[in-house]
């Protein structure tokens, strides 16, 4: 009973959010194109359901090639941090700068690079960009986790770096690196709406162009349909992702 209650207490406090919204529309007579009632909104939702769905995979398919490709190149940097202490110290400020930068600032200058004829590759290096951090400070902090005890044992067998780094010291990274990948994602996906922002054109038909094509036009209950299905997106990505690391931290524990 009570795994009950816990499993129907968000779609109770939900419900009566939207209960609360459609009185307050009606009984106050605010403008639909301020604020438009839950039922303009699902109306919304299944007036052109292709096209959401569409856009919504737009969007999804770049945070995704996004993360894998943030995931690759962190994991590589950050194994070449572990062989060499040096280096960490050489990189860390690079990727404290890259964290820090707002993806908007350097949108127009991706774009430039990218060229304005391909659009889709700024945006996916912009949510590279975005994603990149968490795994990379996950992967690192993870490789410097490993048990003092099995340090000096490695020592004592006389393991070179590359063997501490792949025997060791990766394997001790996996809940970092669960986690960190679990923060990338939902970084992935703002990272590709803002930059799909700052590219500004209907190059890349995903959510964000969207929003912006739903308020040029006034039709608020367009724009809160995409958020509804953004926010639908990355709650089941994170589950998803919540999943993995279950079964990751099972594995890791067995091991």
């Amino acid at each position: 009973m009570r795994r009950l209650l816990e499993a129907l207490a968000p779609f109770t406090l939900i419900t009566l959010l939207l209960v609360v919204w459609e009185a307050g529309c009606r009984i106050t007579g605010v403008p639909a194109y301020f604020l438009p009632p839950p039922s303009a909104v699902a109306v919304a939702l299944v007036t052109d359901p292709q096209s959401l769905i569409e856009a919504a995979w737009n969007t999804l398919s770049v945070a995704l090639v996004a993360l894998a490709i943030a995931s690759l190149s962190a994991l590589t940097i950050a194994m070449f941090v572990g062989l060499s202490p040096l280096l960490e110290k050489a990189v860390a400020p690079l990727a404290s700068t890259l964290q820090v930068t707002p993806v908007v600032a350097i949108a127009p200058l991706v774009l430039i690079w990218a060229g304005i004829d391909h659009p889709e590759r700024a945006v996916i290096a912009l949510a590279v960009l975005v994603a990149f951090f968490p795994i990379f400070s996950g992967a690192v902090t993870g490789l410097k986790s490993a048990d003092p005890d099995l340090e000096r044992l490695f020592d004592l067998y006389g393991a070179n770096r590359l063997q501490r780094v792949i025997r060791l010291r990766l394997p001790a990274s996996v809940p970092f690196l669960l986690e960190g990948h679990k923060v990338g994602a939902g970084l992935a996906i703002i990272g590709a709406v803002v930059a799909e922002f700052g590219a500004g054109s209907g190059g890349i038909r995903g959510l964000a162009w969207r929003i912006l094509d739903a308020s040029n036009k006034l039709q608020t209950a367009r724009m809160i349909a995409a958020l509804v299905v953004l926010g639908i997106m990355g709650v089941a990505l994170h589950a998803l992702l919540d999943r993995l690391e279950r079964a990751g931290m099972t594995w890791w524990r067995g091991r």
